[in-house]
């Protein structure tokens, strides 16, 4: 596969560069904090700079606020992102919702809806997993009874993400109770200030508040925000998964932190005192890492080559988010070693920037803990890596 940048490519990844230097906001850099740890107006900061810029949506089509980047470019985009540790862009309404109001939604929903997505005027929020229906995601239980020219939605989600600050939710419900598990499952669209919708929050075991429970009882929504045809709901939900376990893969990302760890590696010391790095198994985990974020890379670019070529990624993106997220466990597990016991305290106050002291240890040291325990659920949002394993079983094994 070939690697090298063009000469248009190279000053394309030059004007990036330069971009996200004068304009990333100042107060966010560092990248410590998760985004249960930030305000909404943190969050949506980048976000907001780069739609003004016209470079919010590189993955959209054109039509729809895309910026006709080339696979090549959007790649680049990614690495710089990664290099200069920008904040992600939340996902819900670019990369989940989005695709699939463009790709299933009429005109109409079209208008409605994605000009508040690319502004960040409308938060989203992710409207699936229940008490009962996680990784078995076909056998959730909200449902939703038309009446008339609306749907009467009761029932309950969790694990939703940043739904404290979310205005609409996109949500899939049962239509039809006698259906079978993975048939009777609609795709709505929900007001979140509608009467009847009652957020809860759950604390993580990082300190955080990212997570929450929905209530809806008695919800009226109207049947406009019907995405597609009643019942065909999975459809669109497979599609929306298959963004959303894609972009969980990270690559770019991870390899900037696994240069992190080994500069942090070289800096402290084994039992012996001396460099961590200077340990022969510790280099050994560190090169397996790394092989393993390789293949990784190189699944990933075959799958955006697919989708230059028009095909769609599919059940493969199973793979990328199976080996995505075990990659990213291993690096915050070696983060842990690297930095010794400077890892046992939990520093939430230095992570808000809210304390006067200064933290226990280096400041490298500060978020490793906290990003350990988040990452604990890495391998379980998007579909648990078991679920994946079965899902590349069937469809790309045949087995």
């Amino acid at each position: 596969m070939d690697m090298s940048f063009s000469p248009e490519e190279l000053a394309f990844r030059d004007e990036v560069r330069e971009f996200i230097a004068n304009n990333y906001p100042q107060e966010l850099k560092g990248g410590r904090r998760t985004r249960g740890e930030m305000s909404k107006e943190d969050i949506l900061k980048w976000h907001r700079i780069l739609y003004k810029k016209g470079w919010v949506v590189p993955h959209w089509p054109v039509e729809y606020g895309g910026t006709g980047w080339t696979i090549t470019q959007r790649y680049i985009w990614n690495e710089e992102n990664a290099r200069a540790e920008t904040s992600p862009l939340l996902p819900f309404g670019l990369s989940m919702v989005g695709p699939v109001i463009y790709t299933f939604g009429n005109e109409e929903q079209k208008k409605r809806f994605l000009p508040g997505i690319l502004s960040a005027d409308d938060w989203w929020c992710q409207g699936y997993s229940e008490p009962g229906a996680g990784s078995d995601l076909a056998s959730l239980r909200t449902k939703a009874v038309r009446e008339g020219d609306h749907y009467i939605v009761n029932g309950g989600k969790t694990w939703t993400t940043l739904a404290q600050f979310a205005d609409w939710m996109f949500c899939l419900v049962r239509t039809d109770p006698n259906a079978k598990a993975q048939e009777g499952i609609s795709f709505l669209l929900i007001d979140m200030k509608t009467p009847g919708i009652t957020v809860r929050p759950i604390i993580t075991m990082d300190g955080s508040h990212e997570v929450n429970e929905v209530f809806l009882e008695d919800v009226k929504v109207p049947a406009e925000n019907l995405i597609g045809e009643e019942n065909k709901g999975w459809t669109y939900a497979k599609f929306l998964l298959v963004n959303e376990r894609t972009g969980i893969a990270g690559v770019a990302e991870s390899r900037k932190k696994v240069a992190t760890l080994k500069e942090i590696a070289r800096k402290e010391g084994g039992q012996d005192g001396a460099p961590l790095y200077d340990d022969p198994s510790f280099r050994h985990k560190v090169a397996e890492l790394e092989i393993k974020l390789s293949s990784l890379e190189y699944t990933n670019l075959r799958i955006l080559a697919d989708e230059a070529a028009g095909r769609m990624a599919g059940p493969s993106s199973s793979i990328l988010k199976i080996l995505g997220t075990e990659v990213q466990q291993t690096l915050s597990e070696l983060a842990v070693e690297a930095v010794a016991h400077y890892a046992a305290p939990f520093q939430m106050a230095q992570l808000l920037g809210t304390a006067n002291e200064h933290p226990v240890g280096p400041d490298y040291a500060v978020a490793v803990t906290s990003s350990y325990n988040f990452g604990r659920a890495a391998s379980i949002y998007g579909g648990s890596n078991e679920i994946q394993r079965n899902v590349i079983s069937k469809a790309v094994l045949g087995l």
